[in-house]
């Protein structure tokens, strides 16, 4: 999450990295949901929601071979409605900021 560029939300954060040397043409994404978000449980709600919402995304021919990072904030667990417009808005900037359109 050092390397490359992130852009911030109210409910998440986007870490988005493009390394130099493409070892492979897929884009890997990850997750981070820290207990501060809540329980077991609605850690795992969160979780499945941010799969769901990244995986069109992640398909995109754009992002590539790009490593993704989707860290969420102890708000994605109160506000659900505001999820997929904070992920889309976070996850456009962070690949304009790292040069993939």
């Amino acid at each position: 999450m050092r390397c490359g560029t992130r852009a911030s939300r109210p409910t998440v954060v986007v870490h988005a990295w493009r390394p130099d040397v493409e070892q492979t043409d897929v884009s890997r994404v990850g997750f981070v949901v820290s207990r501060s978000v809540g329980g077991a449980v609605v850690r795992n709600r969160v979780k499945r929601r941010l799969r769901a919402l990244v995986r069109p995304m992640a398909m995109e021919p754009a992002s590539n071979g790009c490593r993704i990072v989707v860290r969420a904030l102890p708000y994605a667990a109160i506000d659900s409605k505001r999820l997929p417009g904070d992920v889309q808005s976070a996850w456009s900037s962070a690949m304009a900021k790292a040069g993939v359109s």
